[in-house]
């Protein structure tokens, strides 16, 4: 209660979840069919790889300014400028479909393969990389769920976040897979991408209140030596890095593999991601739930890192039926060991530091989303199915490096 006897509301955790659902439903619903409209733009899959990269390069720029703002100025208002730059870039890519498929430069080189640069292709490349820039929903949710969560709560929290993700994941594609059948085909998803960032932007106005009291002076500056400077939170950076190597040399060769070695239509990648994220929601709910009152944070990274890197192994033969077991072993991997990571970090930092730390770990999950998007498409050009041997490699190095949480878990027990 202030002094003036107003008693703040108390943030509640379901509209923070919301908005979260939201922002993967808008993006789920783009996925299946990005790499065919990017090819009928002109370009090919190094080109997917490329604008795929837009979003974590331009991301690295704005997340940790977005996160300290957050710290400064409440998370709410920084939530709302996220939002609002991703409904405005919805409206950018939009106009794509409304632009004459202009060529403007024929590429045919042996390392880059052949293309066209298109001024549609180019509305793309911005209209991601404008998301990108004002991409700090991750990081800033993120701290605000850190704000209200208490310690003994943050993994299972953590669990309901990546389940409202893998709802938006799981609804999205299907819903692509239908109102891309009209004949508009893509132009209908991506409408409705935009009408549902509206109603995200809409939601944080109405229903989020702030979750904390605003007491950094913006003069108390916290750049990167000041992040690196907390204890531990170094290592678990080089966690984060990796494993969203990891996952983005895989989210751009699957679909390639997917279209190319199984090939699967729009519906039928809509169909798998639906299953992919009925599944992590079993994981993350349940499952996670159970999990989390027997084994520590520590103790799941280690376990899930070595069933998420199997799962990348399943994939390489281009078997249907394999496809769907990884997806069983990518569920229980990334399921149990993502939440538990984001808990660690969250305990590791101090209680005003939660948004410059959670910009600067999204900055690295977009300096390793760049190298994973854009990679995985030369990969795949160059090993085809195999190139998913690198990605488990990468997961496989996270499960040798965890091991070393064991520590930071001991130390943040005993109050060091």
């Amino acid at each position: 209660m202030d002094q003036n006897g107003y008693e703040p509301k108390k943030p509640r955790l379901f509209p923070l979840l919301l908005i979260n659902f939201i922002n993967t439903l808008g993006f789920g619903i783009v996925i299946p069919f990005l790499v065919f409209l990017v090819e009928r733009f002109g370009g090919n899959a190094i080109v997917y790889g490329f604008i795929g990269a837009m979003y974590p390069a331009f991301q690295l720029i704005g997340a940790p300014i977005l996160g300290r703002w957050s710290d400064i100025h409440g998370r709410k208002k920084i939530l709302f400028i996220t939002q609002a730059g991703t409904l405005f870039s919805w409206i950018i890519f939009l106009l794509a479909f409304f632009t004459p498929v202009k060529a403007l430069v024929n590429v045919d080189s042996a390392f880059f393969g052949t293309f066209v640069i298109t001024i549609p292709l180019l509305i793309l490349f911005i209209a991601r990389s404008f998301d990108g820039l004002t991409g700090g929903n991750v990081a800033v949710a993120n701290a605000y769920l850190a704000d209200i969560t208490e310690e003994k709560d943050r993994n299972k929290n953590f669990g309901k976040m990546s389940i409202s993700t893998n709802l938006g994941f799981i609804i999205g594609p299907a819903l692509a897979g239908l109102l891309s059948i009209t004949i508009y085909r893509e132009l209908i998803p991506v409408l409705a991408a935009a009408l549902i960032s509206l109603v995200g932007t809409v939601v944080i106005v109405l229903y989020l209140p702030e979750s904390r009291q605003c007491t950094i002076r913006k003069a108390e500056k916290i750049g990167f030596r000041e992040v690196v400077g907390i204890k531990n939170i170094p290592y678990m950076l080089l966690l984060y890095f990796l494993i969203f190597l990891g996952f983005n040399i895989f989210y751009t060769t699957f679909t390639l593999h997917a279209i190319r070695s199984l090939q699967w239509s729009v519906a039928d990648l809509g169909i798998y991601f639906s299953v992919l994220g009925i599944m992590m929601i079993i994981v993350q709910g349940p499952i996670l739930s159970e999990a989390v009152k027997r084994y520590s944070d520590a103790y799941l990274t280690i376990f899930g890192s070595v069933v998420l890197g199997t799962n990348f192994i399943l994939l390489v033969p281009g078997n249907v039926a394999l496809t769907y077991l990884a997806a069983v072993f990518f569920a229980l991997g990334n399921g149990i060991m993502w939440p538990s990571v984001l808990s660690m970090i969250s305990k590791l930092t101090g209680k005003d530091q939660q948004g410059a730390v959670q910009g600067f770990a999204s900055s690295f999950s977009s300096l390793a989303s760049i190298a994973g998007l854009i990679l995985g498409g030369f990969l795949y050009e160059i090993l085809g199915g195999l190139s998913f041997i690198i990605a488990a490699a990468i997961i496989y190095a996270v499960f040798l490096l965890s091991f070393r949480m064991l520590s930071f878990e001991k130390k943040v027990q005993e109050g060091g």
